[in-house]
């Protein structure tokens, strides 16, 4: 057993691999995923079903091997922040708060019901990479808008309500406590050493290789070394910057292929679980900041918080991040 500290956060994480055998104990107890259709008459993100629909499309790119569109983007049906407010603060007694300003978008990620990520062709997943990149862009030219979070639910356990391949991304008139703290963070990091810390953690995972599952020309995806929950995986640009805003069209191409491995050893290693990904981005005004470096973070939902973990804040991980990154490896 063993305590470890993420560089990158500052939090503890408590490793206990004695509480879980193989990787495959991490399947025990879950019930198989059933093979979907192609297609699924109830399913307002099939093509064919535009008329379960409440929205009309916001974009739309064109599709690829007859199929009659590749993604499509919409406001959320069931939106967690609206565009029709302000980002005007206000006193409520000792209390404060503000309008339930920002958008909530949907991002359908392919025609068919039955694809995800990791069965896709490259050039697929190049095009769900480039409509993310087109809708962070639009969004932040609109100066309400301090923080746009791109992610991913896949699996009712990680908070997704329909089987259809989709992404969301959510832009808010304020900045979360936690992106704040970890911005803070990296900022002291840079203040003592003169460094990016993520560029440190990079230099330092693709030298030793033992918590490394995938690396191309722009990229590594490693397990991080204070890995929060078993096989939590990072990808992170080589080259230093704060915004994903601000990547290149090489970045763009590699990211491709990373994020589809990535998808893929997850579908056939540990059996589909359900998971969030997100893309983790320097907030408005920190996109220019010498000690930010942007990622996407990969986190399974193959285990559940108890008490200790929701009353400390302290995760405790049953699994070691070099035993899974072997295990993803091979």
């Amino acid at each position: 057993m063993e305590i470890r500290q993420s560089k990158l956060t500052g939090e503890w994480i408590i490793f206990a691999p004695e509480r879980v055998g193989r990787p495959g104990d991490f399947k025990k107890g879950r019930e198989k995923r059933r093979e979907l259709p192609a297609y699924d008459k109830n399913c307002p993100f099939c093509a064919g079903n535009e008329d379960k629909l409440v929205h009309s499309f916001i974009m739309e790119t064109p599709g690829l091997a007859g199929n009659p569109w590749q993604t499509r983007v919409l406001p959320n049906k069931y939106p967690a922040l609206v565009p029709d407010k302000n980002i005007t603060r206000s006193e409520d007694g000792i209390y404060l708060k503000m309008p339930a300003y920002g958008k909530h978008e949907v991002i359908v990620e392919h025609p068919k019901h039955n694809m995800s990520i990791g069965m896709m062709k490259d050039e697929e997943v190049r095009i769900i990479v480039e409509t993310y990149w087109m809708r962070y862009k639009k969004l932040l030219e609109d100066e309400r808008n301090l923080m746009v979070l791109i992610f991913q639910n896949h699996g009712p356990r990680a908070g997704a309500s329909l089987l259809h391949p989709h992404s969301q991304l959510i832009a808010t008139g304020m900045v979360p406590l936690l992106l704040r703290v970890r911005e803070e963070v990296s900022q002291r990091y840079f203040d003592a050493y003169g460094r990016c810390v993520m560029c440190d953690i990079l230099q330092f995972e693709a030298s030793r290789k033992e918590r490394v599952v995938l690396e191309n020309d722009s990229f590594l995806s490693f397990i991080p070394f204070a890995a929060e929950v078993p096989y939590e995986l990072w990808i992170v640009p080589k080259d230093h910057n704060a915004s994903f805003g601000d990547i290149s069209e090489k970045e763009k191409d590699d990211i491709t292929v990373i994020l589809k491995g990535v998808m893929n050893r997850l579908y056939y290693k540990l059996e589909d679980p359900d998971y969030n990904y997100m893309v983790i981005s320097a907030t408005r005004y920190k996109a220019g900041e010498p000690h930010l470096h942007w990622y996407l973070r990969v986190r399974p939902r193959l285990t559940t918080q108890a008490g200790f973990e929701i009353g400390s804040g302290i995760s405790i991980n049953p699994s070691l991040p070099e035993k899974d990154a072997e295990y993803l490896r091979s």
